[in-house]
């Protein structure tokens, strides 16, 4: 899907197993062994994030198990560090996966069920300046800055690459994005990226994202929260207002507010028109 699930679900087992990220496999979409309707909404980290950092640390408190039984010590004598079990005071340890290899087909299997109480709840602040061009009536973005109540980041750089994406969905949906049929056969004339118009990087000057981890989520055990939509719910109404401000401090307010997605540059240059 693009949205790094595989890396962020990666690095929270090799927070809790200590072992390299190239140690552990994400499998996706297999029926066989759950159940489920996919990522949406938001809550790819929220809920399956959470069940991975729970299921991980079920795993090694089995395993903790299986290592007093296997080094013939006290439970309470095993320490846990990067992968191996060993006995507290003593060179005598056991690796993770060593253990595993003598348990029954050479595997710990751990079945975990968990959940989250509910929804996450981001907040964000977005602000844009805008010019428009009378003559031409095309928008141009000088300037795009969000700052974005995240709760706690697993990666920043995926966290910023959603941010920023989806404030760009948002841009592209307010001033260019548009479905066209043709009004006699119904027949669609924007089917293909060769006509569709998408958002480019071109049509914004200056991009900043921020990320606030002051305030973690209470309703899943990682404190993170959804930030898929973050961008893109924020961009549209930001754009649109701006362009709506620029055209009323102009005297087209009355033209202005009838305006519809998306802000093409002829819809803007005959809402200038006297």
């Amino acid at each position: 899907m693009g949205q790094s699930l595989a890396t962020t679900f990666t690095q929270l087992a090799v927070d809790v197993f200590g072992v390299p990220p190239d140690k552990v496999r994400i499998s996706f979409g297999d029926t066989d062994r759950v159940t489920g309707f996919g990522s949406a909404g938001s809550r790819s980290l929220f809920v399956v994030g959470s069940a991975v950092r729970i299921a991980s640390e079920r795993t090694v408190a089995k395993a903790h198990d299986l290592a007093a039984r296997a080094l013939e010590a006290a439970a309470g004598d095993i320490e846990y560090h990067d992968g191996v079990f060993g006995i507290a005071g003593t060179d005598r340890c056991i690796g993770l996966f060593e253990l595993a290899r003598k348990e029954a087909n050479e595997r710990i299997v751990v079945r975990s069920t968990s959940a989250v109480e509910s929804a996450s709840w981001p907040n964000g602040c977005h602000v844009c300046e805008v010019e428009l061009d009378p003559e031409t009536g095309v928008v141009q973005l000088d300037g795009y800055w969000s700052v974005n109540d995240v709760g706690r980041v697993v990666n920043p750089m995926v966290v910023i690459g959603q941010l920023e994406g989806g404030a760009v969905q948002g841009i592209g949906q307010a001033l260019c994005e548009r479905f066209v049929y043709d009004v006699e056969s119904g027949q669609a004339q924007t089917g293909t990226l060769m006509d569709y118009a998408l958002p480019r990087a071109s049509m914004i000057r200056r991009f900043e994202m921020t990320m606030d981890e002051a305030t973690p989520c209470l309703t899943n055990p990682l404190g993170v929260k959804g930030v898929g939509e973050l961008g893109t719910i924020g961009a549209a109404p930001a754009v649109v207002n701006a362009v709506v401000d620029a055209l009323t401090r102009n005297g087209f307010g009355d033209k202005a507010r009838l305006l519809q997605m998306p802000l093409t540059a002829p819809r803007i240059w005959e809402a200038m028109q006297q």
